[in-house]
């Protein structure tokens, strides 16, 4: 008889918007909440203030920052996120104010050199409102060159079934989830990627601190002309959990809650890695011109059983929407897969010892020894897991249909297509045949 156990709501999609300010804490006066809030809401601006964000997206993240600054004059990063936001608002002294002052206390941020209001990849220009792709004819610097010229493979795998907090519940299936997909993209007769440029966290080594040191790794290793891919199986924080901004984070190993029936949101929000620093890790640090990102993300708000229920009894599971997805794959050559649908939960399978997300994908990859493009894979994806969770579900009419969003039509290729050799890069580019990128 085949199993399956309900895999906490998994997330379809990575950035949650903040849509409005919360009320409760504009209320208040300055310095009222102090430097924890005032973090949160530097989360809130980055998440309202995207890289293709409107005037008033920025003008009102401007005043999220104002307010974190107030709450907390050493917070460097609001400050340098203020600098950059006033310059573009045209704002000169202002930002040199801010600029001055964030060097003045110091900002993370600052020192990275961190553009999150700038893509790293261009869009591909639309010849008309609502048409996706390149016009012909149009020129774009965004195209990525030939599949034949592809210099490098990229990965980052993430997978976080135990927590050092007691009170985070166990996954039961991402750590296997994550050596597989692992193992599928280094295998040389799938997606041939060398074992070398897949870098894989799991449990005690997926700490926030080591996946935002690996997302720098692979945003400074991969170049135009490779292959990036970052693959996550973990627990996401539902919106309603942070009372301040409705924000979500991604928990990593060393995330605290302290509670599972009243989870600390200032342990949270001090512990856990903000989904919108990885959103725009991809977005605004990713060169490559062919970066997929599988989200293969939980929910603990969705449990089967209000005693498995990270966030206690009576609060429902909050996906991020699909504007949320959509922001994921701005720039060019983004595609974006999710295990389900928005207002679906996402289901694993003791049957199967994986998610049936992550265990179909793994299929279809092998199956086409890595060289069907992704939106052929994610087709038979969707229609796989689709079928079977409906089949293994039928009495309780449970549905479960994996989503996928890409930044233009020609936003595709497939996994397993071999790198440029070096006989061939130096027969093409006397400057690869010296070493240079």
């Amino acid at each position: 008889m085949r199993s399956a156990t309900l895999r906490f709501s998994r997330v379809p999609g990575l950035v949650a918007f903040a849509l409005a300010v919360c009320g409760s804490a504009w209320a208040q006066g300055p310095g009222e909440f102090g430097c924890g809030t005032a973090r949160d809401l530097v989360v809130q601006a980055l998440e309202r203030a995207g890289p293709q964000g409107a005037p008033g997206d920025f003008a009102d993240a401007l005043q999220l920052l104002k307010r974190a600054s107030a709450e907390c004059a050493e917070l460097g990063d609001a400050w340098y996120y203020r600098s950059l936001i006033e310059a573009r608002l045209g704002h000169a002294p202002l930002a040199k104010f801010a600029a001055d002052k964030a060097r003045l206390v110091g900002s993370e941020a600052l020192s990275q050199g961190l553009q999150p209001f700038t893509l790293a990849t261009a869009p591909l220009m639309v010849a008309s409102a609502g048409e996706r792709g390149l016009k012909a004819g149009a020129a774009s610097s965004a195209t990525p060159a030939p599949v034949s010229n592809l210099q490098q493979k990229w990965a980052l795998v993430i997978g976080v079934g135990s927590f050092a907090d007691p009170n985070i519940p166990k996954l039961h299936y991402t750590l296997s989830d994550a050596q597989a997909f692992a193992e599928v993209l280094t295998d040389p007769a799938v997606g041939k990627f060398p074992k070398a440029n897949v870098h894989t966290l799991t449990d005690r080594g997926a700490t926030t601190q080591a996946i935002k040191e690996q997302l720098n790794w692979i945003a400074r290793s991969a170049q135009p002309n490779d292959i990036v891919v970052i693959y996550l199986a973990t627990h996401g924080s539902p919106r309603k959990l942070d009372s301040v901004g409705g924000l979500n984070y991604l928990l990593t190993y060393d995330t605290q809650i302290r509670s599972i029936s009243q989870p600390d949101e200032d342990a949270l929000y001090s512990t856990a890695l903000p989904m919108v620093e990885l959103s725009n890790a991809v977005a605004t640090r990713m060169r490559a011109l062919r970066t997929l990102v599988v989200l293969d993300t939980c929910y603990s708000g969705g449990a089967a059983n209000n005693a498995a229920r990270m966030m206690g009894p009576g609060i429902a599971n909050a996906a991020p929407s699909a504007e949320a997805l959509t922001r994921m794959s701005q720039g060019a050559g983004r595609i974006v897969l999710a295990a389900s649908r928005v207002d679906q939960e996402s289901l694993e399978s003791d049957t199967l010892q994986h998610g049936y997300f992550t265990y179909f994908l793994l299929k279809s990859l092998r199956e086409s020894k890595g060289m069907l493009p992704l939106s052929q894979v994610f087709a038979s994806v969707q229609q796989q897991v689709s079928e079977r969770v409906a089949a293994d579900h039928r009495a309780g009419n449970v549905r479960q249909d994996p989503v996928m969003d890409r930044s233009s039509a020609e936003a595709d290729f497939a996994l397993g297509v071999p790198v440029l050799t070096a006989e061939k890069a130096r027969a093409q580019s006397p400057a690869l045949a010296r070493g240079s990128r």
